[in-house]
């Protein structure tokens, strides 16, 4: 495993080993509050290891631990909150485990890794690796705890193909919404911080007010009613509708603007959604 792998690994250990404690103080406390919070916590985290696949194991395991057990001739019982709380404790900890043994396996499959093809369904090939970059660092920003920036990335992909989607759904002619208006347009969303980026853009911005000149939100709406994503954005935090705003002219965030861990996360969770949802396929 490379340094970078190590760090990753190391980061959720770490967030693992702080939840397990904090899942033994909860316990004690029996405040349903505080482990309604906690389960949270713990799912968010359990989505991000999992790449929020429920077929994965630890997903399984996650959503296993409140199921109802049977004890014989067809009797259910209901588990009451220290027994959930104790099967999550449970959960938390084989995922620490299996974390612990990733040396091995990462040195075993590392030279047999295919590269990702994560954005095929974009339909503008030039941007598909501007987007698995930003995919890359916005993961590697959220890892490292860098929230206000995997938010910002998670928010610039989530508009880039909505915007592509929408473009490619519409058949819009050149003069309403260009090709090349929608490469720079969506560069400058995937990278919000590369003046070269924003410069073209602002240049090969389209005169018409169509696409281009929609506000994200209203393209999560157009989106939805044509029917090329569900509902999953109704889970955004309010603040990602309208990040644009939350930054200065240099594309960083102003000094009075703050992103929650949970902001983050939640905004990086309706991204996977999302490209499910344009890639049905994946």
């Amino acid at each position: 495993m490379d340094d970078h792998l190590r760090s990753h690994r190391d980061v959720s250990l770490d967030r693992l080993d702080a939840l397990i404690r904090r899942g033994r103080q909860v316990k004690d406390t029996r405040s349903v509050d505080a482990v309604r919070a906690w389960q949270q916590d713990c799912a968010a985290v359990v989505n991000q290891l999992s790449g929020l696949s429920k077929a994965h194991w630890l997903a399984r395991a996650y959503s296993g631990a409140f199921l109802v057990r049977s004890e014989g001739r067809g009797v259910v019982v209901e588990a009451d909150s220290t027994q959930i709380v104790d099967r999550i404790l449970d959960v938390l900890a084989q995922a620490a485990t299996s974390l612990s043994r990733m040396d091995g396996v990462a040195a075993a499959s590392s030279n047999a890794a295919p590269r990702p093809r994560r954005f095929e369904f974009v339909h503008n090939v030039e941007l598909r690796p501007v987007l698995e970059q930003a995919f890359t660092d916005g993961g590697r920003a959220l890892e490292d705890g860098d929230f206000q920036r995997a938010f910002l990335t998670a928010c610039g992909i989530l508009e880039a193909i909505i915007t592509d989607a929408l473009g490619t759904h519409a058949r819009l002619k050149p003069s309403r919404y260009t090709e090349g208006a929608d490469l720079c347009k969506a560069k400058a969303l995937a990278e919000p911080n590369d003046p070269d980026l924003r410069r073209a853009k602002a240049s090969a911005e389209p005169n018409d007010p169509q696409i281009a000149d929609w506000s994200f939100d209203a393209r999560i709406a157009a989106a939805e009613r044509e029917g090329l994503i569900r509902g999953g954005c109704a889970r955004l935090p309010p603040a990602a509708r309208t990040y644009r705003d939350l930054t200065d002219a240099e594309g960083q965030f102003r000094s009075d603007v703050s992103v929650s861990e949970r902001d983050a996360l939640v905004t990086t969770q309706v991204l996977h959604v999302v490209m499910r949802d344009l890639d049905p396929g994946r």
